[in-house]
């Protein structure tokens, strides 16, 4: 009986907890901007679900609040051009802080339309070693990117915690 009474109390409180979480619209926190130098991409061919390109990244710096260093060569940009004309692109890059710390970032961008209708917003994931940079690996966080061609190869990513 006290069993029974115990899960009744909490199936009442339960939809009172989720109620009052949903309540909460979350908020965007600058984290950092990124200008990311990459190099031409490359034609993979194409795939059951479109076609494949490669966007090697070579360098780049980024600053934000506690935040500044360079982006690290090597990383790169898988892209799908799917049949609707969307874009997917997801891209894995490491960045080094000016202290020496590397983080490992993986931002996954969904882009499509031009202008002033373009669409280019990301969910991004950020791995930080354990330390001053602790903090990164306890949110969400979502980003945009903006193409900074012809004036230079390289793109604009601004990544945003949500609270």
């Amino acid at each position: 009986m006290r069993r029974h009474s115990l899960l009744l109390a909490l199936s009442l409180l339960l939809p009172v907890t989720l109620a009052h979480a949903a309540d909460t619209a979350p908020v965007l926190e600058p984290v950092y901007e990124a200008v990311i130098d990459i190099a031409p991409g490359e034609t993979l061919g194409k795939g059951p679900l479109g076609e494949r390109f490669r966007v090697p990244i070579t360098g780049g710096e980024f600053h934000g609040a506690g935040l500044k260093g360079r982006i690290l060569a090597g990383g790169a940009d898988r892209q799908l051009l799917r049949a609707d004309g969307v874009k997917q692109l997801d891209a894995l890059y490491e960045m080094q802080t000016d202290d020496g710390a590397v983080l490992t970032v993986r931002n996954q961008v969904l882009v499509h339309g031009s202008g002033a209708g373009r669409y280019a917003y990301s969910t991004v994931n950020i791995q930080a070693p354990d330390g001053p940079y602790g903090w990164l690996n306890q949110a969400v966080y979502v980003g945009s990117l903006t193409s900074l061609k012809p004036a230079k190869d390289a793109v604009l990513v601004k990544v945003y915690r949500v609270r």
